[in-house]
């Protein structure tokens, strides 16, 4: 999913690109073994095969790439086929993206991590992982949804899924608590 490697460094050659995915996907199962918090990027550079000097070159930070593969996680698991009424559809759409996040709680809190960091190259990824977001959100509700509307339904998504990665909530949680929000926000917009 070499498409995915979104920010990593622009006008990459298929080489570069075939180091940054080796490096996404050691970061992914070092992220797996380690947790967040003891993860390196030297540890992932010698799991993928490459100096750390490389690793650099590719990724500035390890919130940095906590951001890029949680964005690859995000394309790799799109929300499913919809049907029903906006409201289902939303709730479908939240409740898949609930699951696949915290199907992993390393994810999680490396996801938090990352999104909350003044990181350059995580901003960037940061209005792109949004964008995705707003997107399938956008789209459950018909493709052109009140402004107010999409807009209360991100805050509320991110509030959900900060209160996730901090370990407050479980999937099932996280989706019982916004089935009732996406009620509530739907009330007054059929």
């Amino acid at each position: 999913m070499s498409s995915q490697v979104s920010n990593v460094r622009r006008g990459l050659n298929a080489r570069q690109v075939e180091t940054v995915d080796r490096l996404l996907v050691a970061g992914q199962a070092v992220l797996e073994d380690v947790g967040p918090d003891d993860l390196t990027i030297r540890m992932v550079a010698s799991h993928a095969g490459v100096s750390p000097a490389t690793a650099y070159t590719y990724l500035a930070s390890k919130n940095h790439l906590f951001a890029e593969i949680y964005l690859r996680h995000i394309a790799r698991h799109p929300a499913p086929e919809l049907t029903g009424t906006p409201a289902e559809q939303l709730k479908v759409v939240v409740r898949h993206y609930s699951r696949t996040l915290l199907d992993s709680p390393h994810l999680a809190a490396a996801a938090n991590l990352a999104l909350l960091s003044a990181d350059p190259d995580v901003e960037r990824l940061r209005i792109r992982i949004g964008a995705e977001f707003v997107g399938a959100f956008s789209e459950a509700l018909g493709g052109s949804p009140d402004p107010a509307l999409l807009d209360a339904l991100t805050f509320a998504f991110s509030g959900a899924l900060l209160q996730a990665g901090m370990g407050l909530l479980d999937a099932d949680q996280m989706a019982d608590r916004l089935d009732h929000v996406v009620d509530l926000l739907m009330r007054n917009h059929p």
